[in-house]
């Protein structure tokens, strides 16, 4: 068997227990809850149009947000591998490096502005926030010469972050929309319905296709930018292109859950010591693992102090910031 058949097959395998893990993550997502259910509801749920009580907790409350959990977790995991493949930045994330901010910041203004606008149009003003906030972001860094370096990155998208969600804040509290901004600002998947659910599936799905189609030239051009160009890659345009699906995916999740940081820098170190630094099995596991991190900790959002919310960033923040602090210590490699 060749080298590259082994990596495939193996690859495989890879996949296939990650979804085994993805599967497990949602049948307890479905399953735990402030409302008890049985493993009987939960498939009367999704196999058949029985009407109850428990069955409709779980088919018109729990299984629109479990499956935006899965939407988002995998959305933004890829978001933060591209971002790291494309900087060659091992500490970037949507939400360190001013993306989420931004889409906050457009949220804000938006309904401020235009309170009456539906949900399409909040997802497309974050997209344009993502876009304003990673551009602030990519400018600041690159004015002193020397170009990018992964901590110069960081430090701009501290400062651009702060900015933005004083902006946000502002507007909020000048035009008296603080509680509508504090829904997506919390974090989390409280009241995510089937109409949010059309809206945000096509934009993360595309992005997820796209990438996936991309990934190879992403390898590549994570290595050596030189390289990439003496292979005939059209670096400007992928970048553009990449870019562009950055902001597509964080600005649908940012949409739905508000401001989550730490899941997309966690999610490809952990998946690069299983698969490699070869991104056409980085981003499809990232997919799978973040979807299933998602799946799990919005239900420990929902269980540990039932029947009251714990806020999912809250959940996310305690395990990412320590994991942020420990790449930062080892230099930004993964771990080995």
């Amino acid at each position: 068997m060749t080298k590259d058949k082994q990596l495939t097959c193996s690859f495989t395998y890879q996949i296939i227990i990650g979804l085994v893990v993805l599967s497990l993550s949602f049948a307890v997502a479905m399953l735990l809850g402030a409302a008890e259910t049985t493993a009987r509801d939960v498939w009367l749920a999704l196999t058949s149009n029985v009407k109850s009580e428990s069955v409709n907790i779980i088919r018109e409350l729990r299984l629109p947000r479990e499956i935006a959990a899965i939407l988002v977790g995998a959305g933004l995991s890829v978001a933060g591998a591209i971002m790291q493949g494309m900087t060659r930045n091992p500490l970037a994330d949507p939400g360190l490096l001013g993306l989420t901010a931004g889409a906050n910041a457009a949220l804000a203004v938006t309904l401020a502005i235009f309170p009456a606008t539906n949900y399409f149009g909040m997802t497309i003003a974050c997209f344009i926030g993502a876009g304003v906030g990673a551009g602030l972001v990519f400018g600041i860094g690159s004015l002193k010469r020397g170009g990018f370096s992964p901590f110069r990155i960081v430090l701009a998208g501290a400062a651009v972050s702060a900015f933005l969600f004083a902006v946000a804040e502002g507007v909020s509290l000048t035009f008296k929309v603080s509680k509508d901004v504090s829904m997506w600002t919390a974090g989390g998947l409280v009241g995510v319905s089937w109409t949010q659910i059309q809206v945000i599936l096509p934009f993360i799905l595309i992005g997820l296709v796209i990438s996936f189609l991309l990934a190879r030239q992403l390898t590549i051009l994570s290595l050596n930018e030189e390289v990439a160009v003496g292979l005939g890659q059209k670096t400007t345009q992928i970048k553009a292109i990449l870019f562009i699906l950055i902001i597509l995916l964080t600005g649908t999740a940012v949409a739905v859950v508000g401001n989550i940081a730490f899941l997309g820098l966690m999610i490809p170190h952990i998946v690069r010591p299983i698969v490699g630094k070869d991104y056409r099995s980085i981003l499809p596991m990232s997919a799978v693992f973040g979807a299933a991190f998602m799946l799990l900790a919005d239900t420990v959002s929902r269980t540990i102090n039932a029947p009251y919310e714990t806020p999912v960033v809250a959940i996310i923040s305690l395990m990412g910031l320590p994991f942020f602090l420990f790449i930062v210590q080892k230099g930004g490699r993964s771990f080995s």
